[in-house]
């Protein structure tokens, strides 16, 4: 196929990468331990952690499970906490047993954890205390056999570590009662595993490293099967996109989305270790005073995050006073950057705000912006390294140029399959390495892709489709608006209407004023019809907003 986007690479990416530079996960992370040792990794609540102290931690938690718990290659392992310093010792350490790490959301409900540790066939989970009660409410239906708990402060130093758990448990009272009478301590498991040998396992480029689950929001949650291969491919195609002025052992990324979410897990955590970076961890990026007072303090290089974090920064006036002295590159992925956000970015730090597309069954980026450009472009990039990328009608075939279509995705970074769910994985993965993503959208002249929408979000209003992306992103250039989700609701003329749900920055904002605005930027049928204002709209845990919900609810009034 030809592919027209390596003409606009800058002259330093190359069109491929060599996915088996590294045998497995673990060789990557040895090498940048011994090269970096006595630099730092991991900063979080103002306590750090060097290489060095990290692989003796993970090899001292790798040999606690190998030992005492007496668990097997290729046994799943949970790890349900926010970004503490435990999480990379936690993470490394299963993986450096030859196990398999299961990321979980610390905020699902306990159907939801059942499921998920049920599907995984989870034997062990590490989770912080705080959610404690969540697992005793359903551990005896689940295959877990041994739990591993942390409280948040574990990781600081004595006086501060005493301090920080008193007021999470006493004062702020973040820790409901619970009873895990068999729960052992993760620092009594890694002072056991310190006396300990640890055997390196052998570990295949396509043994299963992560199960990462996705489609909680869509359906039954799966777990896509990301294999070494498939991370380590990920993480040398960001490098090899962004290293353009990524330099070994001189960056600090600040990381405000969860490690669990495997965006900040490809590109925050295992790219920055192979580059020797520093990497400050936000355990509540939500806690905005104490968020931009750590953008204050470090001079850090890279920032990633979702839309909705960089308009709630941006809405902050203490933002404008952060430490911008070294920054160099943002990355916005997870849902649509929207151009208002992009362009207000740009004019206060200075620093374009790159967008990047991905799925959680390709590792997951599939495409990005260039580390070059200048300006919001409205695109989701161009394919990464060694990365296909087409639009395709409904029989499967590929579309021209300029053509809207979904789009397919294929590459060493997709995942290996849906864990246990054979029919699912049929459904999405062709015979020859394509991934269906579920997206519609369309490649230009440049060979930069742009998304319309969600195939399953799509408004279809008298016959005519309106894709909500293209109506939020008018919405929010209003200077009187915060945040807004756009979705059809039923109608018995026109089969749909489009009704937007506005958070305004400005009470005296009005519908009519919404509706006025849209009807000089959208053609008629695309304007909202309905426009309905709440406090806050319903996200993620990593704040991408949940049309879902909204949708949901109207059609129950209908």
């Amino acid at each position: 196929m030809e592919k027209a986007w390596l003409n606009s690479y800058p002259a330093d990416v190359p069109a491929e990468i060599n996915p088996d530079q590294y045998r497995n996960l673990l060789d990557l992370f040895e090498q940048s331990c011994q090269k970096y040792a006595d630099q730092v990794a991991f900063i979080n609540m103002g306590a750090v952690l060097t290489y060095r102290r990290v692989e003796e931690q993970s090899r001292a938690f790798a040999a606690y499970l190998q030992n005492d718990l007496k668990l097997q290659k290729g046994d799943r392992v949970a790890i349900m906490m926010p970004n503490l310093l435990q999480y990379p010792v936690a993470l490394l350490g299963v993986l450096r047993a030859g196990m398999v790490a299961v990321n979980v959301n610390p905020l699902y409900t306990p159907r939801e954890l059942k499921h998920q540790l049920c599907d995984a066939g989870a034997k062990a989970i590490v989770l912080v205390t705080n959610f404690g009660q969540s697992l005793q409410q359903i551990v005896d239906d689940t295959p877990v056999e041994h739990v591993i708990l942390t409280k948040i402060g574990d990781h600081l130093s004595a006086p501060k570590r005493t301090v920080v758990n008193f007021v999470v448990q006493y004062v702020k009272k973040m820790v409901p009662k619970y009873h895990l009478p068999y729960a052992i301590s993760m620092r009594k498991a890694l002072s056991r595993g310190r006396r300990m040998q640890y055997v390196k396992p052998s570990i295949a480029s396509e043994d299963i490293a992560i199960l990462q689950y996705t489609g909680g929001t869509t359906g039954v949650a799966k777990g896509a099967m990301l294999t070494h291969r498939s991370l380590i491919s990920n993480m040398l195609q960001a490098n090899a996109h962004f290293g353009g002025i990524l330099k070994d052992g001189e960056e600090l990324v600040v990381t405000p989305l969860p490690l669990y979410h495997v965006f900040a897990n490809t590109v925050n955590l295992l790219l920055f270790l192979k580059l020797g970076g520093q990497n400050l961890l936000i355990t509540n990026p939500r806690d905005m005073a104490s968020f931009i007072s750590d953008l204050k303090k470090y001079p850090f290089t890279a920032l990633t995050g979702v839309n909705t974090l960089f308009n709630g920064l941006l809405n902050q006036d203490e933002f404008k006073n952060a430490n911008f002295s070294e920054f160099k590159l943002t990355i916005g992925g997870g849902m649509a950057v929207q151009r208002a956000v992009a362009e207000k970015w740009k004019q206060v730090t200075g620093i374009p705000l790159i967008e990047g597309y991905g799925l959680t069954e390709c590792s997951p980026v599939a495409a990005a912006g260039t580390y070059n450009q200048q300006e919001y472009t409205g695109a989701i990039g161009l394919p990464l390294p060694s990365t296909d990328m087409r639009a395709v009608d409904e029989a499967g075939e590929p579309l021209p140029q300029g053509e809207v279509g979904e789009l397919q995705v294929r590459g060493p970074q997709v995942m290996k399959g849906y864990w246990q769910r054979p029919e699912e994985t049929a459904k999405v993965m062709t015979g020859e390495g394509w991934l269906y993503t579920g997206d519609i959208g369309y490649m230009d002249e440049k060979g930069q892709f742009f998304i319309v929408d969600r195939k399953k979000d799509m408004i279809l209003v008298s016959g005519f489709n309106v894709f909500p992306n293209e109506v939020e992103d008018v919405v929010a250039s209003h200077p009187k608006v915060l945040e807004v989700a756009a979705v059809g609701v039923p109608h018995e003329v026109s089969g749909e209407l489009v009704k937007v749900f506005v958070v305004a920055k400005d009470p005296t904002l009005t519908d009519k004023e919404v509706i006025a605005h849209c009807r000089k930027e959208l053609t008629g049928y695309k304007v909202p019809k309905l426009v309905e204002f709440r406090d806050e709209l319903p996200k993620t845990n990593v704040g991408k907003i949940l049309r879902r919900e909204l949708r949901e609810e109207e059609l129950k009034k209908a």
